[in-house]
């Protein structure tokens, strides 16, 4: 996980994020979500065995890693999740999958304002 993420003309970075990812399939990845004004893109180890079930979710290939794509113009909405060793937020894109995002016993609150901004 060595190169920057390139970034769509007039998108600016909000914050980044250490977690695991959740697609709807259910595997369970461990990476970095960068948010931005337009995006949700989650960087983690390359997986040639991953097909992401929603059409929302683009993905790319740089050197090992992989990164999925989510247009925040696809999330419908956004549900907080906190237990006392899960916090999680769970995004549900416009044809209904849901993507969680768990940061372990770590705060999702300013993850959750970045992704509704």
């Amino acid at each position: 996980m060595m190169n920057k993420i390139a970034l769509l003309p007039g998108e600016t970075t909000i914050d980044s994020w250490t977690l695991f990812y959740t697609p709807p399939e259910g595997k369970k990845f461990n990476g970095k979500l960068t948010v931005t004004n337009q995006r949700l893109l989650y960087r983690t180890l390359y997986d040639a065995a991953y097909n992401p079930a929603s059409f929302h979710v683009t993905f790319s290939k740089e050197d090992k890693d992989i990164i999925y794509s989510i247009s925040k113009a696809d999330i419908a909405h956004i549900d907080i999740q906190k237990s006392f060793l899960a916090k999680k937020v769970i995004v549900t894109l416009t044809d209904g999958t849901k993507h969680e995002f768990n940061r372990g016993a770590m705060s999702v609150d300013k993850l959750a304002d970045a992704i509704n901004n």
